[in-house]
């Protein structure tokens, strides 16, 4: 029997803010125990630092550049095929719950003469997935959607404005009942204006629910939660689970500050970042950061919950991972965007309740995992064949049964930071403001255009505080990975229309089909 996938995303969660990952305060205790009954792939990395760059890698199972839309509002091109194009032929209903981050392509739908409320472009528009409920979770004052299902639910329930999902869900209120904003961090030590019930983790572990109770035959749900990702506003109880004594210090030093990379000094000059330097804000912010991840703990419980619930948990593998982590002060930064272990290794929990899987059950696995794995994955689980001309990760279903394949010996991640203040302080044009890194057990070697390079040593520095770069005395080490990179740029997929099946089927084969060309 064909099993169903419950592919579960939060935004913005680091792989070391859980409790199976060494976290010593958080309390996570469903995910924990996923964990215990599965595998969790403790060195996964992204494909891009950014919310779209990276989604996009994970739904499409392809390198940033390769699919080329890297960064947030890049539009995805239509001719990338996505987790629904590959599940959706062999029988599998492929859904939405929450946020994608995707931008269309317009331009190319228009070329094509697409109707965008056609079922094909519906489609398209929504990265492959049926939109059983899209809802990125980002709508500030300015772009109210009125017709947003979350804000029309919560206007019926008696939250009464224009923007509910602002006003309510991610606003607090102030000693005399005045409306505090969750965009200004200062405010996010008090409660949402929500009951926890009508908070958007809530509400989007409900629509989860419904698709569940109504879903006919095998399905893959992505059920994409918006937080923990700014505005860092949590619902009581969980705005006050934790304390700044719950914060551990801050992984930074003061010779990074004092000497730091220009790109990385040019980011360290971003409003977040000069906040998140400050104790006083991480001491307020991080505790509420760590509340939303116990609330989103709490819901992936009630999901879990559900499958038991309708007898189908045995035939549903869970897989549990986010898009991307959050500096919160880390090396004197603050949001996304660059390289750091805080930024670029996710959590990845897998859950496969076959018995196939019974002999890895607890385990951990240190192979290093990128994002662009699951969509094979995916295939893989549902009986598809490979795709290997145009899907660049592979499928990590023999490693959660304990197999060991051939894997690869380096992680790779791009970024395009065009968009950034940090670009224009550097100087560099949009086509200028790229950069890459390549990931191995010991070294981790960052590429910028236009600057020098980066290089830590990951056994002696974990937590990436000396750049070994200005030393001069690790040239052997750089011409290494930069031979690596190249070898990566000269393996990314670009013929994606044939497959490597059918030109072996062709090769050798002109005089059969009647081309003579060369003959005396």
């Amino acid at each position: 029997m064909k099993p169903n996938i419950l592919f579960i995303m939060a935004d913005q969660l680091r792989w070391d803010y859980l409790g199976c990952n060494g976290h010593p305060h958080i309390k996570t205790p469903v995910i924990d125990a996923l964990a215990k009954r599965g595998v969790n792939f403790t060195r996964t990395f992204i494909q891009a630092p950014v919310c779209g760059g990276s989604r996009m890698s994970f739904y499409t199972g392809r390198y940033a550049e390769s699919h080329g839309a890297g960064y947030n509002g890049y539009p995805l091109r239509i001719d990338e095929k996505t987790m629904g194009d590959y599940l959706r032929p062999l029988g599998m209903r492929v859904a939405l719950v929450g946020k994608t981050h995707m931008t269309v392509d317009n331009e190319g739908m228009a070329r094509l003469g697409i109707d965008p409320n056609s079922d094909v472009g519906v489609q398209v528009a929504q990265c492959g997935f049926e939109p059983y409920e899209r809802d990125d979770g980002l709508h500030p004052d300015q772009s109210v959607d009125p017709n947003l299902a979350y804000n029309k639910w919560l206007r019926q329930l008696g939250y009464r404005s224009d923007n509910p999902w602002h006003d309510f869900a991610n606003s607090v209120e102030g000693d005399n009942g005045e409306v505090l904003s969750g965009w200004a961090m200062r405010n996010v030590g008090r409660p949402a204006r929500v009951k926890e019930e009508h908070s958007e983790t809530a509400y989007m572990t409900d629509r989860a629910i419904s698709f569940i109770d109504e879903a006919d035959g095998p399905w893959c749900l992505h059920v994409s939660y918006i937080k923990p990702h700014w505005p860092y506003v949590a619902p009581a109880p969980y705005h006050d689970m934790y304390s700044a004594r719950d914060v551990i210090p801050a992984n930074r030093s003061d010779a990074e500050k004092a000497s730091p990379h220009p790109v990385v000094a040019a980011f360290m000059a971003h409003d977040e970042s000069v906040n998140f330097s400050r104790d006083e804000v991480r001491e307020l912010v991080i505790p509420a950061y760590m509340g939303l991840i116990s609330q989103f703990d709490h819901h992936v419980g009630r999901l879990v919950a559900h499958l038991e619930k309708r007898g189908i948990a045995d035939n549903t593998i869970i897989v549990v991972t986010s898009d991307h982590g959050d500096y919160l002060g880390d090396h004197w930064l603050g949001e996304k965007d660059l390289f750091h272990e805080e930024i670029v290794r996710i959590p990845m929990i897998v859950v496969d309740p076959r018995p196939s899987a019974n002999a890895t059950r607890g385990s951990k696995v240190d192979a290093l995992v990128e994002a662009i794995d699951l969509a094979p994955t995916f295939l893989d689980w549902a009986g598809g064949e490979a795709e290997p001309h145009r899907l660049e990760g592979r499928s990590v279903a023999p490693l959660a049964r304990g197999e060991t394949p051939p894997w690869r010996d380096a992680a790779f991640c791009d970024s395009d930071f065009a968009p950034r203040h940090a670009r224009r302080t550097l100087g560099l044009q949009p086509d200028q403001a790229r950069a890459y890194m390549v990931r191995t057990e010991r070294w981790k070697y960052v590429f910028y255009e236009e600057y020098p390079p980066q290089l830590f040593d990951l056994v002696t520095d974990p937590q990436e505080l000396t750049d070994l770069v200005p030393g001069g005395k690790h040239e052997s080490v750089l011409i290494e990975m930069e031979q690596r990179l190249f070898a990566w740029f000269r393996s990314l997929r670009s013929r994606v229309g044939i497959s490597d099946a059918e030109i072996e089927r062709r090769t050798g084969s002109a005089k059969k089909r009647g081309y003579l060309f060369g003959v005396w």
